[in-house]
């Protein structure tokens, strides 16, 4: 095998988050998140529902596969089923996640995306978050705003689930028995000295961390010659 890249073990890592989903909405934010739905669809996951971002349902290879209006799109969000991987400009141990505003919302230092649909996917659907430069200005001991609702504030939310916290540095989790975030995989390369270093709270971490497991050569050239020939993930982390 030839030598594996960060940005395609971020791959893999984010495409394990819709392993035996089913027939569940894939909803990626990103390059990164993108691949590697469209990589689950094409061999482990391959019951799951890939959109053009709008009202068309597609195949792996961007042809039409049939019609999501938004309405139903809704019915699919409000009843768990979609799992959405959206992005974090602040996250914390209990997997709160802020895209609004950078320091105190009445007068921020920085103005952001916004809420928008935050609240609802994290209530109503499993969550997963991409973040492609772990320092501890993301992941933060207590968010600014909460737009992504965490473990400590969801507690009779029917659907509420964060699968898993993906960086440039590893894998985490929220399989603690207070659902704080714990740190599931290495990505190869990486200590778990630079993780604690880079993360702005203390991590749950196991006695032995294993590494994000390698990809098959079939994966690999799937990533690079059907899916993103371009290497545009390489944009996204190029490390």
């Amino acid at each position: 095998m030839t030598q594996v890249s960060r940005a395609e073990y971020c791959v893999i890592a984010c495409a394990e988050a819709w392993r035996d989903a089913g027939e569940v909405l894939a909803s990626p934010m990103g390059v990164i998140p993108s691949v590697g739905a469209r990589l689950a669809r094409r061999t482990f996951a391959p019951d799951l529902l890939l959109t053009d971002g709008e009202a068309l349902l597609i195949g792996p290879d961007g042809a039409v596969e049939g019609w999501l209006p938004y309405r139903q799109h809704l019915a699919l969000v409000t009843g768990g089923r979609r799992h959405v991987m959206m992005g974090a400009s602040q996250i914390d141990r209990y997997g709160n996640q802020n895209i609004s505003c950078i320091g105190d919302w009445a007068r921020p230092t920085r103005q952001l995306l916004g809420v928008r649909g935050a609240p609802v996917n994290t209530l109503n659907n499993p969550t997963s978050y991409w973040v492609p430069r772990h320092s501890r200005r993301v992941f933060v001991e207590r968010v600014d705003m909460v737009c992504g609702v965490g473990y400590d504030r969801a507690a009779d939310a029917p659907h509420h689930r964060i699968p898993r916290v993906v960086s440039d540095l590893g894998v985490f989790d929220f399989a603690t028995p207070d659902h704080s975030m714990r740190l599931a995989s290495l990505h190869p390369g990486v200590s778990v000295e630079q993780v604690r270093e880079a993360t702005g709270f203390a991590l749950t971490v196991p006695d032995e961390v294993p590494y994000t497991r390698e990809p098959t050569t079939r994966e690999l050239e799937l990533i690079r010659d059907a899916i993103d020939p371009a290497d545009t993930r390489a944009r996204e982390v190029g490390h």
